[in-house]
């Protein structure tokens, strides 16, 4: 597994530096790595999606365990590296994760084939969110989410309703999958160190996962916390026939995702 000396090593022989448009924030500790694997549960035969795998690091973790490893990368410098590093031995594609913000790039489910898989990934801050939230509503293939993200996600990811972080992607997340908040990761566990603490967390898809219409939930959740201090009352009428224990005086931030799950086929 590579060392910091050896990433530093591995760019400066190309004359390349961490690029902050792309946020490349290398995480090189080799304990956060391997627990990271670990968490995941992957086994050799395992089909693996990494999303930005900077120089290959996670990418040869991933690779000792016997994982057969689908590596999207943007950066081109990037994924040269690993071309040359690596070669036949990951399917790489060079190219964003992402088709807009709605939905995973066609590239990358071509490569996938429609099989089962993990993702297991130091995830570009940009990249985090839609990603995570496009993979747990539209993909049931994908068996769970196993990433380093900004802290400040992960919370808002694993909020509890009437919280400051509760919000639309809490919501969205929390019908499909299980959210856990694994680790908290110090800036040193990074080069360069970023500004920001990061956390390491997973999203596993929940067994008894309602039915339902991904698209039509997300317009609906974002409708109601678009105001989040706003009554219910005030955003969707008095005159709607609300659920058992929903008021038009309470707000979106107090409601579990079941019960606006509830509310929005209440109101149909």
């Amino acid at each position: 597994m590579q060392t910091l000396s050896d990433i530093k090593a591995i760019l400066a022989t190309r004359g390349l530096e961490p690029k902050h448009r792309f946020g490349q924030n290398f995480l090189h500790d080799q304990n956060k790595l391997r627990a990271l694997v670990a968490h995941s549960g992957a086994v050799a035969g395992d089909l693996v999606l990494e999303v930005g795998p900077g120089t290959g690091t996670l990418t040869e973790a991933l690779l000792d365990a016997g994982c057969e490893v689908v590596a999207c990368e943007l950066d081109g410098d990037m994924a040269a590296i690993i071309k040359d590093r690596l070669g036949s031995r990951v399917t790489l594609i060079h190219g964003d994760c992402l088709d807009g913000k709605h939905a995973v790039s066609s590239a990358v489910l071509r490569a996938l084939a429609g099989r089962p898989f993990r993702l297991i990934a130091n995830l570009p801050y940009g990249a985090a969110t839609p990603l995570i939230l496009n993979l747990a509503a539209h993909h049931p293939t994908c068996l769970g989410q196993f990433v380093t993200v900004q802290r400040e996600v992960a919370q808002r990811l694993a909020a509890a309703p009437g919280s400051d972080a509760y919000g639309a992607a809490t919501v969205l997340v929390s019908l499909t999958s299980r959210v856990e908040l694994l680790e908290t990761l110090p800036g040193s566990c990074f080069w360069p160190i970023p500004r920001v603490t990061s956390a390491m967390m997973s999203v596993i898809p929940n067994p008894d996962r309602p039915t339902i219409d991904p698209d039509r939930v997300s317009a609906f959740v974002h409708r109601i916390f678009a105001s989040r201090r706003k009554q219910l009352g005030a955003l969707l009428g008095r005159q709607v026939s609300y659920p058992a224990g929903i008021l038009p005086t309470m707000r979106a931030e107090t409601l579990t995702p079941p019960q606006i799950l509830a509310l929005m086929h209440a109101i149909g």
